[in-house]
């Protein structure tokens, strides 16, 4: 599997360069969020607001009123815990294009409950106007821009840095409101995101080799959401869904799609993979996906007990799975 480093560090010059109303504004997190190319390539358009975020925020939404485009890069836990009011008040109220890119997602980070967003999918949902997507792979993390730039509103972006796998065929790239579609089956229906993504297709070819035919859907756009083709997925499933998400079961993924189930009338079992209703322990992103049983393991276990079959599935075996990149969708054989 491709491992590719500081993808939107170097995307984002490309895909500024002939946009001169971005701007990009930092709360002194300029490296830590790869904006630093950014800054010394554009200093024009590059604003260090310092440890203010709430000043960041309202000053971003008056920059939008002027016809600017104000990208925002901190931590995702500084966005949405420190300035909510004025997210709620100066961007999402008057509906303005300020996109907001959250670094260190849920448990991406050893930094404990003060820097783990686990929460945000759900505080950031309630915003009316507000769209929330979330960064899987590299090809995900190189078309968010365009994704969030077509949104005529504000936009919440749950970020990946560092070194990022590739999953997804270059060609593959986000579109808004739509899931990709990974494997095609019968028996069970497995929608994941973020980094949860490549645990899940670790997980699932693994299960395939058992037998067991996996719908198995990669979800970018968390709201609005209103894909048709993961319902009728969920629907024609033999033994129901399972859910996967680097967040909280409350609010995130699992409970937009219980929502969507009981709105559409469909009365299969769901099984939520995600943190438990607590906080994370500061650890190695491995050590807490496998403690709060976030990894391929956890699919395995939870898979078993919906369909009542022992898989014989060890660690050893998941270790030994090699993952290439998938095309747009369904193509099995490029697992």
């Amino acid at each position: 599997m491709e491992i590719l480093a500081k993808v939107h560090a170097k995307n984002l010059i490309e895909w500024a360069r002939h946009r001169p109303e971005v701007l990009v504004m930092s709360a002194d997190l300029t490296s830590s969020t790869e904006i630093d190319l950014f800054r010394d390539t554009y200093p024009d358009r590059f604003l260090s607001m310092g440890i203010a975020e709430q000043n960041m925020l309202s000053f971003a939404g008056g920059m939008a009123r002027e016809g600017f485009i104000p990208l925002i890069h901190t931590f995702a836990v500084f966005i949405y815990r420190r300035a909510y009011d004025q997210i709620a008040m100066s961007v999402s109220y008057p509906n303005l294009p300020v996109k907001m890119f959250g670094f260190l997602p849920g448990i991406t980070t050893p930094g404990g409950a003060t820097h783990q967003a686990v929460e945000d999918i759900a505080v950031m949902r309630a915003l009316p106007n507000m769209t929330i997507l979330e960064c899987g792979d590299a090809t995900d993390v190189e078309s968010v821009l365009d994704v969030a730039h077509s949104v005529n509103g504000p936009v919440y972006v749950r970020m990946l840095r560092g070194e990022i796998p590739r999953l997804f065929d270059k060609s593959a790239v986000m579109k808004l409101g739509q899931a990709r579609t990974i494997s095609k089956g019968q028996d069970l229906t497995v929608l994941s995101t973020g980094i949860c993504t490549e645990e899940a297709m670790r997980a699932i070819e693994a299960l395939k080799k058992q037998g067991l035919s996996v719908q198995h859907m990669h979800i970018t756009t968390l709201k609005p959401f209103h894909d048709a083709n993961v319902l009728e997925a969920i629907a024609q499933s033999r033994y129901g869904v399972i859910t996967m998400e680097n967040h909280s079961i409350i609010g995130g993924l699992g409970s937009i799609i219980a929502e969507q189930m009981a709105e559409a009338g469909i009365g299969k079992k769901l099984v939520r993979i995600g943190l438990r209703d607590t906080y994370a322990h500061g650890a190695s992103r491995p050590f807490l996906m496998k403690e709060y049983g976030l990894d391929a393991m956890a699919l395995i276990t939870q898979t078993e007990k919906l369909t009542g079959y022992q898989f014989n599935v060890s660690e050893a075996d998941l270790a030994q799975i090699y993952l290439e990149p998938v095309h747009s969708d369904a193509k099995a054989e490029a697992l």
